[in-house]
């Protein structure tokens, strides 16, 4: 399979973080992981239940996803709660870095981003490979902000043998509208005046039917103030068109922290419940 044969070529350094005067939080580690298909180091946030240990049984993983320009550490600033969350929820949850830009898929005019390859196969061969895991969909769920919004809900469609439930906070669902921007799609799609196709293939609203015949469990929600909520409302519209059944929320707010960082607790308790059945 190619979780296990990427294991292999990880480097993978572990720094684990003192906790103190924390009550029952989760522990952080930093994780290094080689890209082989990349070619560099890429680094990855791992908190884990306070009373992690192999003789449990396996952990269900969430997996968080950065917005446009920012980081593996993203998501601990914005939501701190996420220790909490992990120590509550039993579960271990990981933040991968998806690179300033690249919107998590495998760039077909940059051979340099390879994020949808990076994320699905050595990101989540390596968790497994070193922490006691849940090894299957059915113990993995993947949720994001912005582009990691986007990011998410296009990895678990494309990738259903992997992640069983997915997730999406103040996600750029449809990248079509936005051909004059500041967030370089045209870098990673190509031009949309000759390389349109791309971005068809790669807006996850066109790829929908895809979930025709499957079960995974969806949430998706966006601040009723935020650029991305006409996107966000053609997806639901799509989902109910095709009867996939699916959570959709609205709640006030904008596209900033202060959104996500309040609405990743709802989907927490999404995912737990996915996990727990």
């Amino acid at each position: 399979m190619v979780l296990k044969n990427a294991v292999s070529t990880f480097i993978l350094l572990i720094n684990i973080f003192a906790l103190t005067n924390v009550a029952r939080a989760g522990h952080l580690d930093t994780l290094e992981i080689f890209s082989p298909t990349m070619q560099k180091v890429s680094r990855c946030l791992v908190i884990t239940p306070d009373d992690y240990t192999f003789s449990k049984k396996p952990y269900p993983v969430l997996y968080l996803l950065h917005g446009w320009s920012g980081n593996y550490a993203g998501w601990l600033t914005d939501a701190p709660q996420l220790r909490a969350h992990a120590d509550t929820y039993q579960m271990i949850i990981v933040c991968p870095d998806g690179g300033y830009d690249s919107w998590y898929i495998d760039s077909p005019v940059d051979s340099t981003v390879r994020y949808d390859t990076h994320i699905s196969a050595e990101v989540v061969g390596a968790i497994d490979h070193y922490y006691h895991t849940i090894r299957g969909p059915q113990g993995r769920a993947i949720a994001g902000l912005s582009m990691g919004g986007h990011g998410a809900v296009l990895l678990a469609i494309r990738h259903p043998e992997v992640f069983g439930a997915a997730g999406s906070m103040a996600g750029g669902l449809d990248l079509r509208p936005f051909r004059k921007n500041d967030w370089d799609l045209k870098g990673v799609l190509g031009d949309p005046g000759t390389q349109w196709q791309n971005w068809e293939d790669n807006s996850v609203v066109n790829l929908l039917p895809l979930l025709r015949g499957r079960k995974m469990p969806l949430a998706i929600d966006c601040g009723v103030g935020d650029f991305f909520l006409e996107a966000n409302r053609a997806v639901h519209n799509r989902l109910i068109e095709l009867e996939y059944p699916h959570d959709y929320t609205e709640r006030p707010g904008e596209h900033n922290h202060t959104y996500w960082g309040h609405a990743v607790d709802f989907q927490v308790l999404f995912f737990n419940e996915f996990f727990h059945g």
